[in-house]
């Protein structure tokens, strides 16, 4: 038995394996992105992410070769001068970065690695896009829905963009408080890395048809107004990563089977034991101290100068954490918490654990 923690690539679920093979039967790879099945399929995962998430339907949903490519496009798309973004880690801070490389006036709310935010802080009058990350996965600091419901009550004049790459499909996001948010399918989706999915709502697509019109540039073939005249056609303006769509369409399935409300409990169980034992060990403690913030999703333990003998301890049983990010590298792991995990998986993972 091998089980994979780390939080990107991870563990593939558990259906991948069998849908793969069926796609190979069918054809699925050389499959046309011009044809009716892939029409069809395009179809099915709308439907099935609507359902999972709970999705208005005043929302699109687009394809990206990532979630990081869709950083640079909400920017170009979103934003004509001025954007704002709360960083807490490696990855929120790389979103403002792009901002700034894509020559936008950028503000930044930044709390120290491991810290959630203390209040929404002040953000100047003319922001247009305020960009927060939900989950960050390189601290495992993930921000309470109720701190990001605020900022459309607060900054009504701005788009709030969520970054949600390591916690969908876990949160139950209220989208009448959020204009856009994004994933990658290789970490709470199960799948292989390749394929970002990116949702918006109108607002979004009637700024992106504002900058155009002012003459501004909004890219070229992943331009929303590009993206949404292929969507209602359940297409895509380019040859898209068809075999990814349609296994992310055979997942979401599996998932809806399944029901959001049980991978949500199952997913704070799982995270409560973990945390719990990290409370409790002698050699790894929990990261992030605010349990307030702490994230169900991926899980960061403090391991200091044990790091490297607690993940040969797990590796020696099957069970591989991801290491610490950047800095902390050496001295902390992280274990993601996504539903192709079982809870008898994380049982174990507690078991061998509390033996060290």
């Amino acid at each position: 038995m091998k089980v994979n923690f780390t939080p990107g690539p991870s563990q593939l679920f558990y259906t991948v394996e069998d849908h793969v093979r069926q796609a190979f039967k069918n054809g699925i790879p050389s499959l046309s992105h011009r044809s009716k099945e892939f029409e069809l399929i395009y179809g099915e995962v709308k439907n099935g992410l609507r359902e999972l998430l709970g999705l208005p339907s005043d929302f699109f949903i687009f394809f990206t070769g990532s979630a990081t490519e869709i950083w640079e496009r909400s920017i170009q798309n979103l934003v004509e001068k001025h954007s704002s973004h709360f960083v807490n880690g490696a990855f929120s801070k790389r979103y403002f970065e792009i901002a700034g490389q894509l020559g936008k006036n950028t503000f930044k709310v930044e709390s120290p690695n491991g810290t959630g935010f203390t209040s929404s802080g002040i953000v100047p009058e003319q922001t247009e896009l305020i960009a927060l990350t939900h989950n960050e996965t390189s601290t495992g600091v993930s921000l309470p829905l109720s701190f990001i419901n605020e900022f459309k009550t607060l900054y009504p004049q701005s788009l709030i963009v969520v970054d949600a790459v390591s916690s969908l499909p876990y949160p139950d996001f209220d989208y009448s408080k959020i204009d856009s948010v994004f994933f990658s399918v290789q970490k709470g989706f199960g799948l292989p890395a390749g394929l970002g999915v990116w949702i918006v709502n109108e607002r979004c697509m009637a700024k992106a048809n504002k900058i155009s019109a002012a003459g501004g540039s909004i890219g070229t073939y992943h331009s929303l107004p590009v993206l949404l005249t292929s969507e209602k056609k359940n297409q895509t303006p380019e040859t898209p990563n068809v075999l990814s769509i349609y296994l992310l369409s055979k997942v979401l399935q599996d998932m809806n089977r399944r029901g959001i409300q049980i991978i949500r409990k199952e997913t704070e169980y799982k995270a409560a034991i973990l945390y719990q034992s990290l409370e409790k060990h002698g050699l790894a403690k929990p990261f992030v101290q605010e349990k307030g913030v702490r994230s169900q999703t991926v899980i960061v333990a403090e391991c200091r100068n044990e790091t490297e003998r607690i993940s040969k301890h797990l590796a020696g049983v099957g069970l591989f954490a991801g290491g610490g990010y950047g800095e902390n590298k050496k001295n902390q792991l992280r274990f993601a918490n996504f539903p192709t995990h079982s809870k008898e998986q994380f049982e174990l993972l507690v078991d061998t654990l509390n033996v060290l």
